[in-house]
């Protein structure tokens, strides 16, 4: 038996509870000055840690004096049992929670600190939270005493009912952690897709990938498409890259003469306009003998697949005036139709009426 309730348990168990609030409360200052200090480093892995432990600290000092508070009352066994079970179980999800939210956040940190790994793919971080959550959630039932050998058997057994349900999202899943081990695509890399969709790759979770294209509009498309699609990426081996600009000139023009005025009208439009890569060097190729002009391909550089555009528009711009000023000519397409007037000649056709039918057949 318990021996009776006093005033001074009572006394005793509030100033065990006081404490534990006080020292939560101090411990979460302490966190917070620590916040400020590691916002003033580079790693940005210490601002994950000083923000989860601003919570478990403070829940932990709570908790300790909830269990003083209640190892001072004249409590049954099984009481103080229950007690200690309860607040174990508070703390292992305090823990738990804040270990998914770490080992999630630093998994982020990683990844965004090396190129060659997927930045911004959050397919990674909400597969450790899973499994960090998953095994606080064992815990927690060890901890209350239930066995989870049986769990762990039904669930292997249910799982192959689940895989079977599931065969499209497990598809996506797996088909996304092989684009990301293969690291044919990145979440930033310009791709277009054989169906025709293309845009900046935003995100790669563990069911589909996002696609931003030009136009702001995003389109998400299943991993498991993506992975069996024919597929262009523009910024892989590397994110520079060349483009082709057609021009053509009139015949009477002096090639060497255009020549000359187009790498000057390049070296312009690379050293002025951003975008532009000065270092490549450009290079014209007459190549065609037209109906109405001489062609030729101009290959300029640019830094990224979207630069091109404006690259584009101002050479061509530069170009025209350019060649306005020097008299080169760019002439349109001519077609000469020569039409002939001839005679229609219409045969006669003999008309028989059933009149004459007749009297021809009453002179015979």
């Amino acid at each position: 038996m318990t021996r009776t309730l006093t005033v001074d348990d009572l006394v005793l168990a509030g100033i065990a509870l006081a404490a534990g609030l006080l020292a939560a409360f101090l411990l979460r200052m302490l966190m917070r000055w620590l916040g400020k200090h590691a916002d003033r480093t580079r790693w940005s892995g210490d601002d994950v840690i000083v923000d989860a432990l601003r919570t478990v600290v403070p829940w932990s000092a709570i908790v300790g004096g909830a269990a003083a508070a209640g190892g001072v009352l004249p409590l049954t066994k099984a009481v103080q049992h229950h007690l200690n079970q309860v607040l174990t179980v508070i703390l292992i999800f305090v823990v738990t929670l804040t270990a998914a939210r770490v080992i999630a956040g630093l998994v982020r940190t990683v990844t965004q600190s090396r190129s060659g790994v997927a930045g911004s793919a959050t397919i990674f971080v909400n597969i450790t939270r899973v499994l960090v959550l998953a095994i606080g959630f064992l815990v927690v039932l060890q901890t209350l005493g239930i066995s989870i050998a049986p769990m762990l058997t039904a669930l292997g057994v249910g799982g192959l009912a689940v895989a079977l349900a599931l065969q499209d999202t497990l598809a996506n899943l797996f088909a996304g952690i092989h684009i990301l081990a293969s690291k044919t695509v990145q979440p930033g890399d310009y791709i277009r897709l054989s169906s025709g969709e293309e845009g900046y790759v935003v995100d790669i979770n563990w069911r589909q990938t996002t696609v931003r294209q030009l136009s702001n509009n995003l389109v998400v498309i299943p991993n498991g498409q993506l992975a069996k699609t024919n597929m262009t990426n523009f910024t892989r081996p590397e994110q520079q890259l060349t483009i082709l600009v057609q021009v053509g000139v009139a015949y009477d023009s002096d090639l060497d003469h255009v020549e000359r005025v187009t790498n000057e009208v390049i070296a312009e439009v690379m050293t002025e306009i951003a975008g532009a890569v000065p270092e490549h060097e450009p290079t014209i190729r007459f190549h065609t003998f037209g109906d109405s002009r001489i062609g030729f391909t101009v290959i300029l550089g640019v830094g990224e697949f979207s630069d091109q555009y404006r690259i584009k528009h101002e050479f061509i711009k530069r170009l025209h005036r350019r060649y306005r000023a020097e008299g080169i000519s760019i002439p349109a397409p001519a077609r000469t139709v020569a039409l002939q007037q001839g005679s229609v000649t219409i045969p006669q056709q003999r008309v028989h009426t059933e009149a004459g039918d007749v009297n021809a057949a009453r002179l015979e």
